[in-house]
């Protein structure tokens, strides 16, 4: 089964998104405006069939309600039956009310999964102070509790957290982890590559952490396959084929490149791995891990 393990969906009279409704402000992932509309399963499907997509995973995009935005998914999912629809979604793990509001989660059918994302850019960090939620005892206590519900764990940060994170995640080795946009590399020269790989290996010695080669275009709107090879390159030597799944990032990462570029560069970066192994990037790592 083929499938894309990281997209997003917005209707903007459905659901409020803040990032989506400012309009002239950019971000660590370029200028948003030709994605500040609607962008719903049809036309999704329209462009995943370029990868011969067959089910995918909706992930969180900062809504400004959580329970909101996933209410919304599990209507789209229940409406679409032809395609299996998994989500991942949102939710405060610092919380005082964090079992109730998982219970409230986990009614709908369609969740396998929480995103709390903890960096996306380092200018954007040192303004959110999202990174301070390694050093919050509430955090890993909810990734217990994550944990013990059979939910995985998306995880997004920047490579300068890898190795704090990795601590974290040692503490709760039950939870199943999908590391998103394979750690963000946001610094492609010679020694981000290095400093990368390096701090990559905190989170890749965790056997229960699998990687999305996903976002690759964030840092980058010119990107190509070979500019982003040694990136794969580690990511491949670090977690194997068989850790590894596609994610598109859609509509986000078509602010880079069409969904037939992206794929078309994605295949070139896979193209020295086995037949099998490709069947798992495509869908097959994604199928087990999420539960399809």
């Amino acid at each position: 089964m083929r499938i894309d393990a990281h997209h997003h969906l917005w209707d903007l009279k459905a659901v409020s998104y803040p990032w989506l409704e400012a309009k002239g402000v950019s971000r660590f992932f370029g200028n948003p405006a030709s994605i500040q509309r609607n962008y719903i399963l049809d036309e999704f499907r329209q462009d995943a069939s370029t990868a011969k997509a067959q089910g995918s995973v909706h992930i969180q995009v900062g809504a400004a309600d959580g329970l909101q935005e996933a209410l919304w998914v599990q209507k789209v999912a229940m409406s679409n039956l032809d395609w299996p629809l998994k989500q991942v979604v949102f939710c405060d793990l610092t919380s005082s009310n964090l079992k109730n509001q998982l219970d409230q989660f986990q009614s709908l059918s369609s969740v396998v999964g929480v995103r709390q994302i903890v960096g996306r850019a380092p200018g954007e960090d040192t303004a959110t102070g999202t990174q301070g939620l390694l050093s919050d005892r509430r955090f890993v206590a909810g990734l217990h509790e994550v944990a013990a519900r059979g939910l995985s764990f998306d995880l997004q940060l920047i490579p300068e957290l890898m190795e704090k994170a990795g601590s974290v995640l040692r503490e709760v080795s039950e939870l199943k982890v999908a590391l998103c946009h394979a750690g963000s590399p946001h610094d492609r020269s010679p020694s981000g590559l290095k400093f990368y790989a390096k701090e990559l290996t905190s989170l890749s010695m965790n056997p229960n952490v699998v990687c999305k080669i996903s976002g690759l275009g964030m840092f980058d709107h010119d990107w190509t396959a070979k500019s982003v090879k040694p990136f794969f390159t580690a990511c491949l030597s670090q977690f194997g084929a068989e850790r590894l799944m596609f994610g598109s990032n859609f509509p986000v990462d078509s602010l880079s490149s069409t969904y037939h570029q992206l794929v078309s560069r994605h295949s070139e970066l896979i193209e020295e791995i086995s037949a099998s192994q490709r069947d798992q990037f495509w869908g097959g790592t994604a199928e087990r891990f999420y539960g399809f």
